[in-house]
Parts: C-alpha cells; sequence; structure tokens
C-alpha cells in the first residue's frame, strides 16, 4: 500500500512538473514577441501555474499585472521624491510633470485590466483595440516622465534614480503590449 501511495504521489508530481514545463515553454516562446524577451520571461514564469491550457490572454493579463505593481511602486516612488525639500526649481517642476503621467499611466493600465477581465462577446475586437490604446499611452506618459529628465540641469542621483524605475515600468508596459497585440491579431 505504501509503494503505490508513493508511486502515485512521484506520478502525480511528475504530470504536474510536465505540466509546468509546458506553460514555461509557452511563456518563453511568447515572449520571443516582446522587446525585452529575458525580462519578459522573468517576470511572467512565475505565474506559470496560474496560465491555463498556454492562454495567451492570460498571460496578457499576468504581463499587465506585472506591470500595474511595478507602475504603481514607481509612481509612489516619485510622488516621495517630490516631497523631498532640497530639490531645485527645474528638479520639482519635472518631478511633478512625472508624478501626473505615472499616475495617468497607473489608470490606464487599471481600466486596461478591467475590460481584460470581460473580453467575452461580440465587442472583443473593439474592447481590444481600447486595451491597446490605453496601454499604447500608459507608455506615452511613461517616456513623457523620462523626457523630463534630460539635459544637465538635474541632480544626477535624483534623475537617475526616477529614470531607473521609469525605464523599468516602460520595459514592462513594452512587453504587455506586445502580447496584447498578439492576442488581438489571432
Amino acid at each position: 500500500m505504501e509503494f503505490l501511495t508513493g508511486f502515485f504521489i512521484l506520478s502525480l508530481s511528475f504530470f504536474i512538473s510536465r505540466a509546468e514545463n509546458g506553460t514555461d515553454d509557452f511563456i518563453k516562446s511568447s515572449c520571443l514577441v516582446t522587446r525585452y524577451p529575458d525580462l519578459c520571461y522573468q517576470t511572467l514564469s512565475a505565474y506559470a501555474t496560474s496560465i491555463q491550457d498556454n492562454n495567451p490572454t492570460q498571460l496578457a493579463n499576468a504581463a499587465l499585472n506585472v506591470t500595474l505593481k511595478s507602475a504603481e511602486a514607481t509612481s509612489n516612488m516619485v510622488s516621495k521624491m517630490l516631497k523631498a525639500h532640497n530639490l531645485m526649481p527645474k528638479e520639482a517642476a519635472a518631478i511633478k510633470d512625472c508624478v501626473e503621467t505615472m499616475r495617468d499611466s497607473v489608470d490606464e493600465i487599471k481600466q486596461s485590466l478591467l475590460v481584460m477581465s470581460d473580453l467575452e462577446g461580440p465587442d472583443f475586437e473593439m474592447k481590444m483595440s481600447n486595451i491597446q490604446t490605453w496601454v499604447s499611452a500608459a507608455l506615452t506618459d511613461e517616456d513623457t516622465c523620462m523626457d523630463g529628465f534630460q539635459g544637465n540641469a538635474m541632480n544626477g542621483k535624483v534623475k537617475l534614480k526616477i529614470r531607473q524605475y521609469v525605464e523599468r515600468v516602460s520595459q514592462l508596459t513594452s512587453n504587455a503590449l506586445a502580447l496584447i497585440n498578439k492576442v488581438a491579431n489571432n
């Protein structure tokens, strides 16, 4: 009896492992359509167990969730930096603009996630078009934030920290958009 129980557990773990490997391969191959495939795989492989039947919509949804978490954390970090007392006027203005554009980015990603949760029905194409528009707008907002830190008139540490965070969000957003485009085109 113990042998059968052990065999059953071993067999079950083998099949679960094989299923996760299949999903893992699906994630890896899906990430090849993105501009940042290594980052894509690194951030989405943790979702392998929640993506059923190699579903590209679930993968795009996971990418949006990862992007939202990063965008919210970045928005909060930039907001806290605005409260620093030792900012030069140009730094304060650039950070204030960045706070606004990052909030817009977060709102657009949230709106996209909301619509992604209800893609059923005859208006699939319209919903996907809206999602593509919102995620593209979020990417533009992130780029606009980084544009405010061009030139040498900024404190190097402030500029570097913000650009580092926003650049990562921008890369995640780009990856999410590529996966969303793949869903829209299928």
